[in-house]
């Protein structure tokens, strides 16, 4: 299997599969690097590495192969049972911190950070790993390892831009005591995958909690909407939040000048179309299927009408589910129960993003002869309206990477094209709802491949 790994590793190079979820980097001990960080962000290997470091990096990728049904009998065991968009569940559940300020300086809810903080009071762990900001480079998420509820708090919020998390396996490795990991699905699944293997990197992880993930973006979206403003530098930043203040939040940039770049969150999103990982596109995870407890925003006109924000809280082991009970009886947090198919449709957009399209992008590359990720399962038998949806959404995105359309973009008021991407987004949820929702909740066509 040596040298098979290291042509798997070099295959996934070359064929823009890789994730960057940072396990490469971890294992490698400088092997392997992240090229042009600030621009592509793409993985190169800096030396040659033995068979056997090959073949440890290998059964940690999360690039080409993973398998969701054995790491659902691995996870969860043989007899669970999975919905085939939201995966195995113990409970779903609508929550929120009972803290207000806590509640009100986290993304949504306040729920990952309440439970962080909770496990570490408990002494149920010694460490968590979160994802702050870098204190020499303000413009760049940092991963570490927390130890107490002031660290936990400086992590607090969403980071939209790639970060490679899991290059920090090795003070994993090494920590001394329980830890609690946060993550992204494609890290959850390299994380899932080197329990598996029983990899020493990672026996110090007790508990894996997971963000629901649409897609991220690149480095590229930062310094495009600085230009927006005529700021050509993004060395002068001097903090970059991408949810600050009450929910949803701002995209706030401070500049060492005294300039404050500010935008809502849902104005923001206007960069996702031209600066998005094309990887994220080829993923079929929205829910992070393989965590304890997964955790995203609540998308329901119940919940934004009333701020604050409100988490959808997902259980998928019972040892999560446990803990999670324990918090509420606390006074910790508030949890209300709702059933599987209306935490579905909460995000029915993205699961049809996910899933659905993310199968058919899966198809497309295939015919045209192009390397694909495996998965170990596959959904089938999408209405046709559904395939020349995704042959427009497609189109689309191709134009709106270019380099002309980039340029355009950045001669445009970040303020009006947000306010315009808005509208622009709720007319096309409305003209593609009936395509978008068609057949997706309670559809079983679900075919394992071995």
């Amino acid at each position: 299997m040596s040298a098979e790994s290291l042509s798997n590793l070099n295959e996934v190079f070359r064929n823009g599969l890789c994730t960057r979820c940072g396990t490469c980097i971890g294992l490698s001990d400088g092997a392997v690097r992240f090229a042009d960080q600030m621009g592509r962000y793409t993985p190169e290997l800096t030396r040659g590495m033995s068979d056997t470091l090959a073949d440890r990096i290998w059964r940690g990728c999360s690039a080409q192969k993973v398998s969701f049904p054995e790491l659902k009998d691995f996870v969860f065991g043989k007899e669970a049972q999975c919905d085939p968009y939201l995966g195995h569940v113990e409970a779903t559940m609508i929550g929120f911190a009972n803290d207000s300020e806590l509640r009100r300086k986290c993304a949504s809810g306040g729920i990952i950070t309440s439970v962080l903080i909770w496990l570490l009071k408990q002494a149920e762990i010694a460490g968590a790993l979160v994802l702050g900001m870098d204190e020499d480079k303000p413009w760049q998420p940092k991963p570490y390892i927390a130890t107490n509820p002031s660290e936990v708090m400086n992590a607090a919020q969403s980071k939209y831009i790639i970060t490679s998390v899991n290059q920090i396996l090795p003070a994993i490795e090494t920590f001394q005591g329980d830890l609690a990991y946060v993550g992204l699905p494609c890290q959850v699944h390299s994380i899932r995958k080197l329990q598996l293997a029983k990899d020493k990197s990672v026996r110090n992880i007790k508990f894996i909690i997971g963000l629901y993930c649409g897609n991220t973006l690149h480095f590229s979206s930062i310094r495009s909407l600085l230009k927006s403003y005529g700021v050509d530098d993004h060395t002068q930043i001097e903090s970059l939040a991408f949810r600050e203040g009450e929910w949803p939040g701002n995209t706030r940039i401070t500049l060492k000048s005294g300039q404050v770049i500010s935008l809502p969150k849902f104005h923001a999103n206007y960069l996702i179309p031209f600066h998005i990982m094309k990887r994220c596109l080829l993923c079929t995870d929205l829910s992070n299927e393989f965590t304890d407890i997964s955790v995203g925003d609540a998308w329901a006109p119940v919940y934004e009408e009333r701020g604050k924000g409100f988490s959808m809280v997902v259980a998928r082991t019972k040892n999560g589910h446990e803990f999670l009970q324990e918090m509420q009886q606390d006074g910790v947090i508030t949890l209300q129960p709702i059933d599987v198919k209306t935490a579905v449709a909460m995000h029915s957009h993205g699961y049809d993003l996910k899933k659905r399209g993310a199968f058919i992008r899966i198809r497309f590359r295939s015919f045209f002869g192009r390397a694909v990720p495996e998965y170990g399962y596959e959904l089938k038998h999408f209405p046709i309206q559904r395939y020349l949806l995704e042959v427009v959404i497609d189109i689309l995105l191709v134009l709106m990477r270019t380099k002309s359309a980039r340029f355009i973009l950045e001669r445009i008021s970040p303020r009006l094209m947000g306010a315009v991407f808005k509208k622009l987004r709720v007319l096309w949820i409305l003209a593609t709802r009936n395509v978008k929702r068609k057949h997706l909740t309670g559809i079983r066509n679900v075919r394992r491949r071995e």
